[in-house]
């Protein structure tokens, strides 16, 4: 393809444009559909646009709905966006499965979010924390006016710290903040507060008396939020009594169910193969609600990860425990959450989401939001450890394939009857529908 200068500056319909003419044939044809993908309503695809730069159209992912959550004893029917096959239906099997046996519990840890001021200092390390401890109160004085709506709602600057790490990196120190953002993200708040401090300690520096002139010269390197956010945690769990749990395929009894389901986390405890794929299925569930509810999957994402490897060795962020005749799985993990700002109040399948929820404030969607991921995650488990994953994801995948080999209706129907008691891979779709009518 050729290179393009100002291609930022060209209008929606002169990008595509410009684009097909880099194609030829059906691909140009195919690619001239994008415009198919744009919403009816002009004002609204106007509100997507913006979201983003150099737009074009929009990407569709399925947005569906995982119903009968009781989570602390109240109902939920729980939107979830994810292309992947047999997530929503794994995760509303299992809101079933524990609907009736107590449901789910979830609890709030913490909501507290944080951001850092790095700098380089060259001097008196004694002299920097006599410096910060006398004008604390004053760097928070300065940044007030940013903090009083935030303030206003409940939240704001929770504390100030000064960080010496110089033992990783020469002269280095940090300014470290927490904060309280209710029911905001608050990314730009934290933000606006962090450059604030900044600029402030730069400027005090500079003109105090007992540093001395290389002191003074405070170098500011940047301020930024981080998503590393271990105190911002939800704790989610589902218990009962062990034969409670049922019967499961191939005859398994609740006992050997709970036996083998406990060893199954505990390997992923130890083993950090199993460990990746393990949080894999949890998030499977999490960034589905994430993205339903127009929160950032890539902060979340990034902080599960850090929390799961915050002893050193990346580690199951769930656990069970088989004990006195209770079953017992919880999940423990971080996310920060927002239902306010954002395109939590802009894109209009996010409010959607969240008026489906009934509005929850940030504190309960971490609570939901957990337990979807508990719930995708125990479905999982239950799978590995009594039929297999393959059976149930692949039967979910045949549609995928069907569509992909242009199955027409009759042989759709034909397909589904035939793989009810047959393993579904690509190659024996593929071979059944040749021994059928023509697709279309």
């Amino acid at each position: 393809m050729k290179t393009i200068s100002g291609f930022s500056k060209l209008s929606k319909n002169e990008k595509i444009e410009w684009l097909a003419q880099q194609l030829s044939g059906q691909e140009q044809e195919d690619f001239l559909n994008i415009k198919d993908f744009w919403h009816s309503d002009e004002q609204t695809q106007k509100v997507m646009d913006d979201f983003s730069e150099n737009t074009i159209s929009n990407f569709y992912f399925p947005f569906g709905i995982a119903p009968n959550f009781s989570i602390n004893d109240k109902v939920y029917h729980v939107p979830m966006v994810i292309e992947e096959s047999s997530v929503v239906a794994a995760a509303s099997k299992s809101a079933k499965f524990w609907l009736s046996r107590g449901g789910f519990k979830a609890k709030v840890v913490d909501s507290t979010k944080a951001g850092q001021v790095h700098f380089i200092y060259q001097g008196d390390k004694e002299k920097l924390f006599s410096f910060f401890n006398i004008n604390k109160i004053n760097l928070k004085n300065a940044a007030a006016p940013l903090a009083v709506n935030m303030e206003k709602r409940g939240g704001g600057i929770k504390d100030i710290s000064l960080r010496d790490k110089t033992d990783s990196l020469e002269n280095y120190y940090q300014l470290d903040v927490t904060f309280d953002t209710c029911d905001a993200m608050g990314a730009n708040f934290i933000n606006s507060i962090l450059e604030s401090f900044a600029q402030t300690f730069q400027d005090m520096a500079a003109q105090h008396t007992f540093f001395n002139e290389q002191e003074q010269q405070i170098q500011i390197i940047m301020s930024i939020l981080t998503n590393y956010t271990p105190e911002c945690r939800v704790v989610a769990s589902v218990e009962c009594d062990v034969e409670q749990l049922g019967e499961f395929s191939g005859g398994m009894d609740a006992f050997e169910f709970a036996q083998k389901f406990e060893r199954a986390v505990q390997i992923a405890k130890v083993d950090v193969n199993r460990a990746v794929t393990h949080n894999k299925g949890i998030l499977n569930g999490i960034d589905a609600v994430v993205l339903a509810t127009g929160n950032d999957f890539r902060a979340v994402e990034a902080c599960v990860h850090a929390y799961a490897a915050r002893d050193g060795q990346y580690r199951s962020l769930s656990s069970c425990t088989v004990k006195d005749n209770k079953f017992k799985f919880e999940l423990d993990i971080p996310l920060a959450l927002g239902t306010v700002g954002g395109l939590t109040s802009l894109h209009p399948m996010a409010k959607t989401s969240l008026s489906v929820l009934g509005h929850p404030d940030a504190k309960e969607l971490m609570m939901i939001t957990a337990c979807v991921g508990l719930a995708q995650n125990f479905g999982a488990v239950r799978s590995l450890v009594t039929t297999g994953i393959q059976k149930g994801h692949m039967k979910m995948h045949l549609l995928n394939i069907l569509n992909q080999l242009e199955a027409n209706e009759e042989q759709i129907s034909l397909a589904k009857d035939r793989f009810e008691d047959h393993a579904v891979s690509f190659a024996a779709v593929r071979e059944f529908l040749a021994q059928t009518a023509p697709a279309r």
